[in-house]
C-alpha cells in the first residue's frame, strides 16, 4: 500500500492521526512479515489492546443507555455487537479490507474478505486510535461505527445465539442434535484461529472460524442456518 493510500484510509474512517505509524502497524497482517524485506510489525499486539478497549466502550454504552435490562441480557447484547461476524461487517462497510498489508498468498486466497482478518484489523485500528488519541476518541468512533446497530439487535433479538437456533430447528425437523468437531487451530497462543465443523448426523452442514472454539461454533451454526433449506434437501430429502 502506498503512502497516499494511507491518507485515503484516514479520510474513510474520519481519523486525523497524530502518529501515522501506529495506524500503519494496525493494518499489517502477520502473513506479510516473512514475505517482504521490511521492518513491519504485525498488528497482533494492537488487536489485543483494541479488543479490550472495544469491550469497555460497548459495556459502558450498554450499561448507561439500557438501565432496564439485567446483566445477562446486556452481556448477550455486547456479545452480538463485538463478535467476529459483526466486526467484519463493519470493517467491510468502512472498506478496511483494501488497506490491509498482507502477503500475496493471503490475498490470492481471499484474505481481504476473510471475516476474522477484517475483525482483527478493526480491533487493531481501535488499539492504534487509543494510543494515538485516547479513550474519548475511541468512544466516539465505536459508538458511531459499531454501537449504532444495538437497537436492531435488541428489537430482533439477534443476540440469541445461532447454536441454540440450529439445535432447536434440527431437533424439530431431523430429530438429531447437532455436534461440533475441531477442524483446525492455527496461529500463536494469544491469537489463535479455530475452525469448527457442525455435523447433523453424519453430514457436515458448515464450517466456521473464530478466535475461540465457541466463536467458531457460532459461525458454523450461523452458516448452517443461512443455508438450511438447501442443505436439508441435499442430505435428508432424497
Amino acid at each position: 500500500m502506498k503512502k497516499n493510500d494511507l491518507k485515503k484510509f484516514f479520510e474513510k474512517l474520519e481519523i486525523n492521526p497524530k502518529t501515522e505509524d501506529l495506524f500503519h502497524t494496525a493494518l499489517v497482517h502477520k502473513s506479510i512479515i516473512n514475505e517482504a524485506n521490511n521492518n513491519f510489525e504485525s498488528n497482533e499486539r494492537l488487536e489485543f489492546l483494541g479488543d479490550a478497549v472495544l469491550e469497555l466502550v460497548t459495556t459502558e454504552f450498554l450499561y448507561l443507555n439500557y438501565p432496564s435490562y439485567p446483566e445477562g441480557d446486556l452481556t448477550s447484547f455486547r456479545a452480538a455487537l463485538v463478535k467476529t461476524e459483526s466486526l467484519a461487517e463493519e470493517a467491510k462497510r468502512l472498506g478496511i479490507g483494501k488497506f490491509i498489508y498482507m502477503s500475496n498468498g493471503e490475498e490470492a486466497t481471499g484474505g481481504r474478505e476473510r471475516p476474522y482478518i477484517l475483525a482483527n484489523t478493526l480491533e487493531a485500528v481501535i488499539g492504534a486510535l487509543y494510543l494515538d488519541q485516547g479513550y474519548k476518541a475511541c468512544q466516539t468512533f465505536i459508538i458511531k461505527n459499531i454501537c449504532y446497530k444495538i437497537e436492531k439487535i435488541i428489537n430482533k433479538r439477534l443476540d440469541i445465539d445461532s447454536k441454540s437456533k440450529l439445535q432447536e430447528l434440527s431437533q424439530e425437523v431431523t430429530k438429531i442434535t447437532p455436534t461440533y468437531e475441531l477442524v483446525s487451530a492455527s496461529g500463536p497462543d494469544h491469537n489463535k484461529v479455530f475452525e469448527m465443523a457442525v455435523k447433523i448426523g453424519d453430514y457436515i452442514f458448515a464450517t466456521g472460524k473464530g478466535k475461540s472454539k465457541q466463536e467458531a461454533e457460532q459461525d458454523a451454526a450461523t452458516k448452517a442456518l443461512n443455508n438450511w433449506d438447501d442443505l436439508y434437501k441435499k442430505f435428508f430429502n432424497d
